[in-house]
């Protein structure tokens, strides 16, 4: 009864600071918000209301609320976070960021925009494009995924190796504090050492020490031109080889990715767009910059590859060749989920020179296991994400994937290498939080959330 009560009074001040349009609380509404990519969402953990904020002003009410009541608050925006890291694992309010989705400035001459969260990152790219502006980061799920949970999460992508990822373009964020405190990171300013620097702290913090309402973020020129291309190899050794001489030849490729034997062939299976299913793996490879520079360095990658025993290699001569070895690239994922009825996506980065007993590591791992894998990842950083296809209501498939997804973490580990290298630690992996960090360090974070969250209620249950 006192539950119930506390629901209805909750929701009813939700709708006094938001609006009665933009708050749900329906038991179908709160289930289709307490769930994310990971498909693990658990009916006695939903939202007990929902809430489209359009202001800071309202985020910081709402916040007062909370904390005055210790309720938990967990941020969301696009939801397609694949390690748990939006899921309202203690109920409470869930806010959504997709009514607040303006861009409010774009400043060509000190190479800056400011956005709402709830901005689109493909959408940020083609404006600020416009104004020959170019923002790098780019994860797969770019046509969807906002700003403020790519924030949140520090996510990259393919252009992660040469451009770096989200922690790389924050320079200022407006945030508001667990409770409902409004506070400004850093500045506009290209360079910033004034006292700590708070920006960084919360870029990656998977809302866990406040909710971000605003960022600025560093824009670079526009690159005047690219080039795309397609190698294919028969060892995975070879193809490890060729990634690290382009590397160490001084050539910085925009993008350096690669795919397996099961990723390629997944992807033609059901997404036909010429790729040579049998091959061992393939590296996507994009050089961009000056005209007058690409071609040599296109030229020089090829023969480095070559070298390396290179069975073919694929390149674009035109546009239109180029957007078909992207959507190859880009159509990974939506290929293995037509392995099963449900696709998990793992990711763990190590050195660059520890990718082949990784990759080798993964394919026996599931093997053993009886998983269907597809592995694709950013060789250039090390950061490889094995694509798993099963059904989650095979008990026996979803203990085997738990078993599975344990020893690709310890394998990690064992090669030097970290839990995420941009997807987060959520709930997922925060189990094993403590066998990835140095116990002072983990101690002096959990003193941090601690001081920023006395309460518990911002994104409880995560990273820890």
């Amino acid at each position: 009864m006192l539950k119930t009560i506390l629901k209805s009074n909750t929701v009813k001040t939700m709708e006094k600071i938001a609006g009665r349009d933009n708050v749900l609380s329906s038991y179908d509404e709160c289930y289709a918000y307490s769930t994310d990519s990971t498909n693990i969402t658990n009916p006695k953990e939903l939202a007990q209301v929902v809430v489209f904020p359009l202001n800071t002003t309202q985020v910081s009410n709402i916040m007062k609320y909370a904390y005055s009541k210790s309720i938990p608050v967990t941020a969301r925006s696009a939801g397609t976070s694949v390690c748990g890291a939006c899921l309202p694992k203690k109920g409470g309010i869930v806010l959504d960021f997709a009514k607040m989705d303006k861009i409010l400035e774009i400043n060509k001459d000190n190479l800056i925009c400011r956005v709402e969260p709830g901005v689109v990152i493909e959408t940020l790219q083609k404006e600020v494009e416009k104004y020959d502006l170019f923002y790098p980061p780019d994860p797969s799920n770019l046509k969807v995924s906002m700003i403020g949970g790519s924030i949140g999460l520090s996510s990259g992508g393919p252009h992660t190796f040469k451009y770096g990822s989200t922690k790389d373009y924050v320079i200022d964020l407006e945030v508001v504090t667990s409770d409902g405190t409004i506070m400004r990171t850093g500045s506009s300013c290209s360079k910033d050492v004034t006292g700590y620097n708070m920006t960084q702290l919360f870029v990656g913090s998977e809302g866990t020490l406040g909710i971000i309402t605003q960022a600025t973020i560093r824009l670079i020129p526009k690159p005047e031109t690219k080039r795309v291309m397609l190698a294919y190899f028969d060892t995975l050794e070879d193809t490890s080889k060729a990634a690290n001489d382009i590397i160490s030849n001084l050539i910085t490729p925009s993008v350096i990715d690669l795919m397996d034997k099961n990723t390629l062939r997944t992807i033609e299976s059901f997404y036909p767009c010429g790729l040579l299913a049998d091959k061992t793996a393939a590296l996507l490879i994009e050089t961009d910059g000056f005209k007058s520079d690409i071609d040599n360095q296109y030229n020089k990658i090829i023969e480095i590859c070559k070298i390396n025993n290179s069975s073919y290699i694929q390149t674009a001569s035109n546009k239109e060749e180029e957007e078909k070895i992207w959507i190859s690239r880009r159509s990974s994922f939506g290929a293995t989920a037509k392995l099963a009825p449900n696709v998990l996506t793992e990711d763990v980065v190590v050195p660059r020179e520890n990718i082949v007993p990784l990759v080798k590591g993964i394919w026996e791992i599931c093997s053993r296991y009886e998983l269907k894998t597809c592995i694709m990842g950013h060789i250039g950083d090390g950061n490889i994400h094995p694509n798993i296809a099963l059904d989650l209501r095979n008990p026996i498939e979803l203990n085997n994937f738990n078993k599975a997804k344990s020893e690709l973490f310890e394998l990690a580990l064992s090669l030097n290498g970290r839990l995420s290298g941009e997807h987060g630690i959520g709930c997922e992996k925060s189990y094993f939080i403590e066998k990835a960090l140095d116990p002072n360090n983990l101690k002096m974070m959990k003193q941090i959330k601690k001081l920023f969250d006395p309460k518990n209620i911002l994104n409880p249950d995560k990273i820890f």
